[in-house]
C-alpha cells in the first residue's frame, strides 16, 4: 500500500526516490573510501582527521557525505518548498527554543554512529528524513557495510504505508516485522556502549528475552525491520539523542507497520524549538507497543519518580 501522505508542491514521489537513491548509494561510496583509507569520490580530500568538538567526533568523512547530500538535493530539487537540516549545520541553523519556519523539512545525519565508524566496527549508518508539521512523511536508513538501502513512505496521520529495503541493483525485499507477541519472547537491541543503571532496573521490570548489540540507531531499527530484534528502547534526559538520530529510522518503521513512541503514547515530534528527543522512547514491531509503553510507564515511575518519559 502506498502512503497518502502528500509532497511539497512540484515535487512527484519517483523522481525524488531517484535522487534518494544516487544520493545514498554515493554516501556510501564516499563513507566506504574514507572508512579504508582510499581516495574519496567525488573530489573530497583525502584525509580522515578528526576535531572532537561538543558533540563528539566529527571526521572528514562526515563533512564530506554532509555537503554530498546537502548540495545534492539542493541541486536536484531548486524549487522545492523545503528546508534542509543536517547534524553539521544545526549549531549555524538553530536557535535554542525557536522552530525552523520550514512546513517541510530535511533532517539529515550524515554519519549516524561516528565512533562506530572510527572505531572500525562497520556499525554506522547515513539518515535522511522529510518532515511535514513535525512529523516524519519519508526516511531512509542507508547502511554502507550491509549495502542495504532502507526507505520508508509512512502512511496517512502516521499510519503504516510501505517499507522495504534495496541493494545496488535496485533489488528491493519488504521489511519482515517479527511475530513475536510475549514479553518474554521479545528481542532488545541495544548499544554497546555502558547502560545506566536505570535502563538495566528498566529492562529487568520488562523481563524481555534476548538482547542484540548493534552501534547506530538506524541500525539498530534495521534489526527490527529484519526481524532480528523486537524493540528498542532509549532512556535518557539532558544527553539525548537528537532530531536527526530518530527521524528516519523512525519514518521507515512506521512505514513498515511498527511502532515509535514515548512510553506514555505520545509521539516523537521534531522541530519544535529542542533538538533532544528526551524521555523514556521505545520504537517496537508493533504488536506488543502498547504493553511495553505501559509496562515501562509504570516502571519508570518507582525507579525514577518525576521522570518524563
Amino acid at each position: 500500500m502506498m502512503p497518502a501522505a502528500s509532497l511539497p508542491s512540484g515535487v512527484a514521489l519517483e523522481p525524488l526516490l531517484a535522487e534518494l537513491r544516487r544520493l545514498s548509494w554515493g554516501a556510501a561510496d564516499i563513507l566506504l573510501a574514507y572508512g579504508r583509507g582510499e581516495q574519496p569520490p567525488y573530489g573530497f580530500p583525502p584525509a580522515l582527521s578528526v576535531d572532537h568538538g561538543g558533540e563528539g567526533p566529527v571526521s572528514a568523512a562526515d563533512l564530506a557525505v554532509n555537503q554530498w547530500l546537502l548540495d545534492g538535493l539542493a541541486q536536484a530539487f531548486p524549487s522545492a518548498g523545503w528546508t534542509l537540516l543536517s547534524e553539521e549545520t544545526a549549531k549555524q541553523q538553530l536557535t535554542p527554543g525557536q522552530p525552523l519556519p520550514a512546513e517541510w523539512l530535511w533532517i539529515l545525519d550524515p554519519l549516524d554512529g561516528t565512533k562506530d565508524f572510527l572505531q572500525g566496527t562497520g556499525e554506522y549508518a547515513v539518515h535522511l528524513a522529510l518532515v511535514h508539521g513535525g512529523r516524519p512523511v519519508l526516511g531512509v536508513v542507508l547502511l554502507p557495510e550491509l549495502e542495504e538501502l532502507w526507505i520508508g513512505l509512512v502512511g496517512a496521520d502516521g499510519a503504516a504505508g510501505r517499507a522495504w529495503c534495496e541493494n545496488r541493483a535496485a533489488e528491493q525485499t519488504p521489511a519482515r516485522l517479527s511475530p513475536r507477541r510475549e514479553l518474554a519472547d521479545l528481542v532488545l537491541v541495544a548499544s554497546r556502549n555502558h547502560r545506566d543503571q536505570r535502563l538495566e532496573q528498566l529492562l529487568e521490570a520488562l523481563a524481555l528475552g534476548d538482547t542484540k548489540a548493534i552501534g547506530s540507531v538506524g541500525g539498530k531499527v534495521a534489526t527490527i525491520l529484519r526481524g532480528e530484534a523486537d524493540l528498542y528502547i532509549s532512556l535518557s534526559g539532558s544527553s539525548a539523542p537528537k532530531d536527526w538520530d530518530m527521524a528516519a529510522p523512525e519514518a521507515v518503521l512506521l512505514a513498515a507497520g511498527g511502532a515509535f513512541s514515548h512510553a506514555d503514547g505520545r509521539p516523537l515530534s521534531y522541530n519544535n524549538g529542542d533538538v533532544r528527543q528526551a524521555g523514556c522512547l521505545i520504537a517496537s514491531h508493533g504488536r506488543s507497543h502498547q504493553q511495553l509503553c505501559e509496562k515501562a510507564e509504570e516502571a519508570m515511575a518507582l525507579i525514577d519518580p518525576g521522570f518524563v518519559v
